[in-house]
């Protein structure tokens, strides 16, 4: 077994699709799966359950996993300390943010990494916020950007780098000036999980209401798009209004009292501070 086999397992139970796991491998589909067969007759067990419509892990691939990226992990960060010795840092750091997140702090974070350490490449992904401890938990990224919840898991370490307050909008159109939210008769428009969520629900509930909830969205620029068009009362990060080009179509509500602000920061595993590619990262940057 070495380190290739290993990546390519990890390609596949990202993805579960042998296509797009051998574009992402170098390799063609049959060559992916004489890879994995190989992999699993060396392990002596199934690590993937496969036919002609779906791939999905095996109880044992599941257990497999996570073996797979701590040793994975464990063998970049000594390459790296390794290859630091002789000189320069070289390598890559996965990170993982919202499209929002992207254009509102990454040119400044990335411009100075760069500069100080133009031969690590940053792999980027973008998504839901909500699935940036997650992903970062479950080692397939080494950074993430996201709000900080209300209790940090231990195994993960988190560095502010902004606050953003979390605000009620209406569309500019439907906005009548000086005039009272009927809440109970209210559409709303809120996101489906997450910190946002939570604190709403909890606004409501201390003041004995019910939202009137008209849609549950995944993304908050979807909510801001929604409120634009004047579907309902929606709550999304200050920040993401700021970046909108839906902004001036939509208004922020007095509400009292206001919402807790989202502190927003880097994410990454305790443990994996101690590489240097992630470290160096880290590091660098100027907590608030």
């Amino acid at each position: 077994m070495d380190s290739r086999q290993l990546r390519h397992f990890l390609h596949l139970a990202d993805t579960l699709h042998f296509g797009r796991a051998a574009e992402i491998s170098h390799l063609s589909p049959s060559a992916l799966s004489r890879a994995i067969r190989q992999l699993e007759n060396e392990v002596g067990v199934s690590l993937f359950n496969r036919d002609n419509r779906s791939v999905a892990l095996t109880s044992e691939g599941q257990s497999f996993l996570g073996y797979a990226r701590d040793t994975l992990a464990e063998w970049d960060d000594m390459r790296t300390r390794l290859q630091s010795d002789a000189g320069e840092l070289s390598g890559q750091v996965s990170m993982y943010c919202s499209v929002t997140a992207s254009y509102s702090f990454l040119f400044e974070l990335l411009d100075r990494f760069r500069h100080n350490y133009p031969r690590i490449e940053i792999k980027l992904h973008t998504g839901d916020p909500e699935e940036a401890l997650a992903r970062v938990s479950s080692g397939k990224e080494d950074i993430a950007i996201g709000a900080r919840p209300e209790r940090l898991p231990t195994q993960l370490a988190f560095k502010p780098i902004a606050v953003s307050p979390l605000v009620f909008i209406q569309s500019a159109a439907t906005h009548a000036s000086g005039g009272r939210i009927d809440w109970p008769d209210t559409p709303m428009i809120l996101s489906e999980t997450g910190l946002a969520r939570a604190r709403v629900d909890a606004w409501f509930r201390k003041r004995r209401l019910a939202p009137n909830i008209y849609a549950q969205v995944a993304g908050n620029e979807a909510i801001v798009s929604m409120v634009s068009l004047g579907f309902g009362v929606g709550v999304v990060p200050q920040i993401v209004l700021d970046n909108s080009p839906l902004a001036k179509k939509v208004v922020v509500l007095d509400v009292k009292p206001a919402l807790a602000p989202y502190e927003v920061g880097l994410f990454a595993i305790n443990k994996r501070l101690g590489s240097p590619l992630i470290n160096a990262f880290w590091s660098q940057l100027k907590a608030i």
